[in-house]
């Protein structure tokens, strides 16, 4: 089981975000579920739950987080088990982050994906394998931004 990318709880929830604040990366996370191949794992998918029916503005009844839940299943999903435990410890160590994080860097990296989409890591960072990026800063965060050539005659 392969992806090209994984997603963060932070990134998902926008998904069901109804503050017209968060409108822009409610539409920016549509568009990645819409047209990226991506995977997620147990942790992602509980703190989804919780986060989507306690901790936004207008949580979702218990029910419908479910009935997202469910949506999500079809997709590759990394179960916890001991391995990836030991995985989220070593890589939390390696770079200095939280074991949360460093949890969710060791699924991507179970899940082959090359491109993790997240708030919490620094931008263009890469984590091993894996490289932390933030789909919400202005312009296409997710290129290659070359230097200019420079002017010709110098």
């Amino acid at each position: 089981m392969s992806v090209d990318s994984f997603l963060d709880t932070n990134v998902l929830i926008y998904a069901v975000s109804s503050d017209p604040a968060e409108a822009p990366k409610k539409e920016k996370t549509l568009e990645l579920i819409e047209n990226t191949d991506f995977g997620l794992s147990a942790q992602v998918l509980q703190e989804f739950y919780i986060t989507v029916t306690k901790k936004i503005a207008l949580p979702l009844p218990p029910y419908d987080a479910v009935a997202l839940l469910e949506q999500f299943r079809n997709l590759p999903v990394v179960w916890t088990d001991y391995p990836l435990i030991v995985a989220g410890i070593e890589t939390a160590l390696r770079f200095e982050i939280s074991y949360w994080d460093g949890a969710i860097i060791a699924a991507a990296e179970r899940l082959g994906a090359a491109t993790l989409y997240t708030e919490d890591l620094n931008h263009g960072q890469r984590y091993g394998s894996v490289e932390a990026i933030n789909p919400f800063l202005p312009g296409d965060a997710d290129s290659v931004h070359e230097e200019p050539e420079p002017p010709y005659g110098r």
